[in-house]
């Protein structure tokens, strides 16, 4: 695993912010809603920035207004120095959200090394979806998306997966192609499209049980602006109760065992 001390990590932030930036350029050109989210939104609120010891970053967008954007990197992203990875734009690709990474540089993580596609420092943009109104069904549909993740990640679980009796399953997983595990994740999208529910998710990531599978649509969908790093990002209106239901007493900051990075065996800034 490669650590980086203080000044690499914080050269590791600035490319990021540059995709950030470039994010933002396009969108308010477009006028496509989007947020930041998770410990970006935390880092502006607390830090009028990125969290000390972050490493990376997260743009969410409802649906329609993750369509519009893919629509427009195809004319608009700076090729010169970035480059968009989806699952239907990037053969390979096994993850459910989309990526903006910066050309000429590597981040590689652990057990991916394998994985047929670049893997320059990126920040993650994640497509927000409608979920079941009714809780009964939310259940089983959660199960469904989470069955949808296993599979698609399982070109990763049958090297990273530490025990054996998964990893063999992650394995055999691997065997289905990805074009039928893709099939049938579009398929759930477009009924997704069709719900108007109060609440959404990122269809394929994990969210808890006791908070309802779910977060308020109109945290996505209502926005202010944030200083970050000297710049001016869109979140979401509701920040305190975002960052509530997300981090609990978001202000307090958590003890060094607690501060996660992601783990990567090379990087290049």
């Amino acid at each position: 695993m490669v650590n980086l001390d203080d000044k690499q990590l914080r050269q590791l932030q600035l490319i990021e912010l540059e995709m950030l930036l470039e994010v933002d350029r396009i969108c308010r050109k477009y006028q496509i809603k989007y947020v930041i989210t998770g410990g970006t939104l935390l880092g502006a609120v607390r830090h009028k920035g990125f969290i000390p010891w972050d490493d990376d970053a997260d743009v969410a967008l409802l649906r329609d207004e993750y369509e519009r954007f893919k629509i427009a990197c195809k004319t608009d992203l700076d090729t010169s120095r970035f480059y968009f990875q989806d699952a239907w734009e990037t053969e390979g690709y096994r993850w459910s959200y989309g990526k903006i990474r910066r050309k000429d540089t590597l981040y590689m993580r652990e057990n991916q090394e394998h994985m047929p596609y670049e893997q320059g420092i990126s920040i993650d943009i994640f497509p927000i979806d409608a979920i079941p109104e009714n809780y009964i069904v939310r259940l089983f549909d959660t199960f469904h998306c989470c069955c949808i993740r296993k599979f698609l990640w399982s070109e990763v679980g049958r090297i990273d997966e530490k025990n054996f009796i998964k990893r063999a399953a992650y394995k055999l997983m691997s065997y289905v192609p990805r074009k039928k595990i893709l099939d049938h994740y579009y398929r759930l999208i477009q009924k997704r499209k069709r719900e108007k529910s109060l609440k959404v998710r990122t269809v394929l990531m994990p969210l808890s049980l006791k908070k309802g599978f779910g977060r308020l649509r109109e945290w996505y969908a209502e926005s202010a602006e944030y200083e970050f790093e000297g710049h001016k990002l869109y979140g979401t209106k509701e920040y305190d109760a975002f960052l509530k239901y997300v981090y609990g007493d978001y202000m307090e900051i958590p003890p060094v065992e607690k501060r996660k990075i992601h783990p990567a065996s090379k990087i290049i800034l």
